[in-house]
């Protein structure tokens, strides 16, 4: 059996979904559903069982047969401000599931998340020993940042595999609200009055809409955590970008053009609370997983909007 946890989830159930095309069902879906939508993002996949994330560890516990665990359960959203919350959510429920499968030899993976480099001061190299360098910006980056450092620490890394995923977009995120893409975003936008508005450039060195960011399609992370699921040789912190940055500009033109409708960007003042911890820049290095044996090609961010849009979001949110 192999553990989903934020299965319900943008990245979780398209996760899901991989795994049913590769012939997977024994599956145990994690997550904590609520009020809002994302349950609907369980209707088309096929999985063994479903239980509340509150009662995963009792039936780790009571069970066998579990290969692997999965874990991309946590909040991802940037602006959340109960530290309380996301200490618990996001680091101490990782450490309680990772201290587990390494105890018991089960297959390790979980998300970190790029929001760990910060303004990207010290680059975006994913590695281990230069951890301690980096100063997230907000609660949400170092929630994930103190796994990261625990793990370094106690010397898992040999052990597990932890994504460093940089912008993902793509089916499934129908849900998100503000943290949304800005692909899915600017869809929307362009579907109801015909334009789509970007932040101005608040630094000289940038354009209007010419800040840059790695963009990556959900269909490349599916892949990348199949692979590692694979290969449980493959072990440590890793990035998953694309490995080249792009625009929002360009961003914006891909998804008018995969609309067959013509460009109307308009910038807008960014707001001044969120301006001196904004990123003008991120690019992932894809060095490091490129050597321990992935070799797949990434989508463009021209091919992976044009699917987007065209195979899902104007069919009526297709799910992946």
């Amino acid at each position: 059996m192999i553990i989903v946890t934020g299965a319900s989830g943008f990245i979780g159930s398209c996760i899901i979904s991989k795994l049913n095309q590769e012939g997977i069902t024994d599956i145990l879906a994690v997550d904590v559903l609520r009020e809002n939508d994302k349950w609907k993002n369980l209707r088309h996949l096929q999985f063994y069982d479903y239980i509340d994330r509150s009662q995963l560890m009792a039936y780790m516990e009571s069970s066998a047969g579990i290969k692997a665990i999965i874990h991309m359960g946590a909040c991802s959203a940037t602006t959340e401000k109960d530290a309380h919350y996301l200490m618990e959510n996001n680091y101490r429920y990782t450490l309680s599931l990772a201290r587990y499968a390494i105890y018991t030899g089960m297959r390790f993976i979980y998300a970190s998340s790029a929001a760990t480099y910060g303004k990207g001061e010290q680059g975006y190299d994913d590695d281990e020993n230069q951890l301690h360098t980096l100063t997230p910006m907000n609660m949400y980056g170092y929630s994930k940042q103190l796994f990261d450092l625990k793990a370094y620490r106690e010397n898992w890394m040999g052990s597990i595999a932890g994504l460093k995923f940089f912008n993902v977009y793509g089916p499934n995120e129908y849900f998100k609200g503000d943290m949304a893409s800005v692909v899915f975003k600017a869809y929307n936008q362009i579907k109801s009055s015909g334009s789509v508005r970007l932040f101005k450039s608040h630094l000289p060195e940038y354009n209007d809409g010419e800040q840059l960011r790695d963009f990556l399609y959900i269909k490349d992370v599916v892949e990348v955590v199949y692979f590692l699921l694979q290969h449980p040789a493959v072990n440590g912190l890793y990035n998953v970008g694309s490995g080249k940055a792009r625009t929002f500009k360009d961003l914006v033109n891909a998804t008018f053009d995969a609309m067959g409708k013509e460009s109307n960007i308009k910038y807008i003042d960014m707001p001044p609370e969120i301006r001196d911890r904004y990123q003008y820049f991120t690019q992932a290095s894809m060095d490091k997983m490129r050597a321990a044996g992935y070799d797949k090609p990434f989508y463009s961010l021209e091919e992976g909007i044009t699917d987007y849009v065209r195979n899902y979001l104007m069919k009526n949110y297709r799910h992946y």
